[in-house]
C-alpha cells in the first residue's frame, strides 16, 4: 500500500475546494480534508486593534485536530475510508495507492504539514476578482463592512509571503482559467505520482 498526499491551497474564494472536489471524483481511493472543517468556536477568535475577527491565522484553527485526523488518515487509508463510507478501490494486488488532498488556505503555512506533501497547488486570482466573488459568499458570522480591505486582503499578503519564504516546489495556478483545464492539468500531474509509485512495486 502506498500513499500520496495533495495539497491544493490558495486564496479565499480562488476555487480550491471546487478543484479539490473535482480531483476526489476523478481519483480512485482518494479523499478530502478541507482545512475550513477546523475552525475554533467564533468565540475564542480574536480580535485586532480595529475589531476585525482574526480568522485567517493558524491560532483561529484547531490544527492538533486536523493533523489527529490526517494521522489516522495515514496509518490505514483504507480503514479511513470505510469510516467515511467510501468504498476502496483494489485494482489489483500490491498497486493500491491512496490519496489524501488536503485543502485549504493555510496549508502550506503549518510546517508539520506541509511537509507530508508530495504535490503542492496554490490557486490564485487578481485582487479585483478575488473581491467581488467574497462578497457574493455568504459567511457565518457575515463579513462586517471593510473587511476584506482592512483584514482579509492585507492578511493574505502576509501569509502568502511567510509560505513562500519556507516552502518551495509549489505550482502556482490561476483560478481564471476553466475549471476543466485546471483539473485536467493537476489530475494528470498526479496520475503521473500515481503511476511512478505503482512501477516501483
Amino acid at each position: 500500500m502506498r500513499t500520496v498526499v495533495v495539497g491544493v491551497g490558495g486564496m479565499t474564494n480562488g476555487g480550491k475546494s471546487t478543484l479539490a472536489a473535482s480531483l476526489h471524483q476523478q481519483i480512485p481511493n482518494s479523499c478530502v480534508i478541507a482545512q475550513d472543517s477546523y475552525f475554533k468556536d467564533d468565540s475564542v477568535v480574536p480580535v485586532d486593534s480595529n475589531g476585525f475577527k482574526q480568522y485567517d491565522m493558524l491560532d483561529a484553527l484547531h490544527m492538533d485536530t486536523m493533523m489527529s485526523d490526517i494521522d489516522s488518515w495515514r496509518r490505514d487509508p483504507e480503514s479511513y475510508l470505510r469510516q467515511r463510507g467510501l468504498k476502496p478501490e483494489s485494482p489489483s494486488v500490491g498497486e493500491e495507492v491512496y490519496v489524501l488532498i488536503v485543502e485549504g488556505f493555510l496549508i502550506f503555512n503549518h510546517r508539520p504539514l506541509n511537509e507530508l506533501f508530495c504535490k503542492r497547488y496554490f490557486m490564485e486570482i487578481p485582487y479585483d476578482v478575488c473581491k467581488m466573488r467574497r462578497s457574493m459568499r455568504v459567511y457565518t458570522p457575515p463579513d462586517p463592512p471593510g473587511y476584506f480591505d482592512g483584514y482579509v486582503w492585507p492578511k493574505y499578503l502576509r501569509n502568502r509571503q511567510e509560505m513562500e519564504s519556507m516552502v518551495s516546489g509549489i505550482v502556482y495556478l490561476d483560478g481564471l482559467k476553466p475549471k476543466e483545464e485546471l483539473l485536467a492539468a493537476v489530475c494528470n500531474n498526479v496520475s503521473q505520482e500515481i503511476e511512478s509509485l505503482q512501477e516501483k512495486d
